[in-house]
């Protein structure tokens, strides 16, 4: 039996993923989520939102995916959220370090509905291990409950390990990194640290199957999360830091009293430790003996002189000539002709950028004629005015 027209619709909505990008998100499957993309892209349609989010634009999605978002959501957008989950639609929350006040959102607003809440602050690792910026921090054993292990493929009490940060500024931020909750036929997931899942550490610490795991729980029944972790979770206390650069900035005088200066101050230094004496030694030393011999003294080196080659600068211009036809082969005629340029006073006479081996024949050549003209004039003027044969008037 060939499918029906509802049924291929029903099917193709359940395999849309939609990414919300209305409210200036963090990342995007465009941006940020690009390794994301490629890896839910060969099992689900990837869309992007970038208007108002309504009932008919969350209508057509199986998953609603929100990275990290800068802008507050309407009260009408966030009704439309909870019909959507009502409706059987699920939710993917992602947050980051400073909460609503440092993103300037109000996702907790909606949140605080389902009993969840995103703190506003972040986990630093107080000693290096692994990775060195301390908000770049590897969570070791962090997931509370044991059917999220079982349906990663981890037996027995072994967890696996997360790295959550964001490029070295931001971290998980919510008390518990993930939180879950199934609200009638629909399903609502809370993430800490929207980095996470960013191109870098995505591939880190098996980041990734913590993303199958929560892909599998929002659109499968098959993970079904154990109710004594869920009801009671083993969480360490907060360990909380100063902040030390707040701290620096309002530096208190010390309030304890000091003893009275003496007179003389000098009493105050004790050189004890850097005297120049013997009395630490059990044997003194040797007696000083007179010098036998004067001081020699090192001479002063020789004036440095710039070196000339004296047959090059006195010789002729014939002899400098025969060596450059000397030292050249077939295969320096450029360099031949500008050297014999330089040594006959041609390139002087040429511009700064007109002095390759062309302008230099140019230049001979043109003086060559201008000299063969002006000797064809002379010799014409001899033979018609002056005196004498044919032959004394050619020379």
């Amino acid at each position: 039996m060939a499918p029906t027209a509802e049924g291929m619709e029903e099917k193709t909505q359940r395999n849309i993923i939609l990414f919300n990008a209305s409210k200036r998100e963090l990342f995007t499957p465009s941006s940020g989520y690009k390794t994301l993309n490629r890896k839910l892209r060969s099992t689900w349609k990837i869309n992007t939102n970038k208007e108002e989010v309504t009932d008919e634009r969350l209508a057509g999605s199986r998953i609603f995916v929100v990275a990290g978002s800068r802008d507050k959501f309407s009260a009408a957008e966030f009704d439309s959220m909870k019909r959507y989950l009502d409706t059987g639609g699920s939710i993917l929350m992602l947050a980051g370090e400073g909460g609503e006040s440092r993103f300037d959102t109000n996702i907790n607003f909606f949140l605080e509905e389902f009993g969840i809440n995103v703190n506003a602050d972040a986990v630093v690792r107080t000693s290096y291990y692994k990775y060195f910026h301390p908000k770049e921090c590897l969570i070791s054993n962090g997931v509370l409950n044991r059917a999220i292990s079982q349906a990663a493929g981890k037996s027995g009490s072994t967890v696996f390990i997360s790295i959550w940060s964001d490029n070295f500024r931001h971290e998980a931020s919510s008390s518990c990194p993930v939180n879950w909750q199934c609200i009638s036929s629909g399903k609502l997931a809370v993430l800490g640290s929207a980095h996470m899942f960013h191109d870098q550490y995505i591939d880190k610490e098996e980041n990734s199957k913590i993303l199958d795991v929560l892909i599998r729980f929002l659109t499968t029944d098959e993970i079904k999360l154990n109710v004594i972790d869920a009801d009671d979770p083993e969480i360490s206390d907060y360990n909380m830091l100063p902040d030390v650069a707040k701290i620096s900035d309002n530096l208190k005088t010390c309030l304890q009293e000091s003893d009275d200066i003496p007179r003389d101050i000098t009493t105050l230094f004790d050189n004890s430790l850097f005297k120049l004496d013997t009395s630490l030694f059990e044997t003194p030393l040797p007696p000083l003996n007179p010098a036998v011999f004067p001081p020699q003294f090192r001479e002063l080196p020789a004036p440095c002189l710039d070196l000339f080659d004296l047959d090059e600068q006195f010789s002729s211009e014939k002899v400098r000539l025969a060596q450059q036809t000397n030292k050249c082969m077939d295969d320096d005629l450029e360099y031949y002709v500008r050297e014999c340029g330089d040594i006959l006073g041609v390139t002087t006479h040429l511009a700064q950028d007109n002095r390759d081996a062309k302008h230099i024949l140019e230049y001979i050549f043109s003086q060559v004629v201008e000299f063969k003209k002006l000797n064809q004039e002379r010799d014409y003027d001899t033979v018609q005015y002056g005196g004498g044969s044919g032959a004394e008037a050619m020379y």
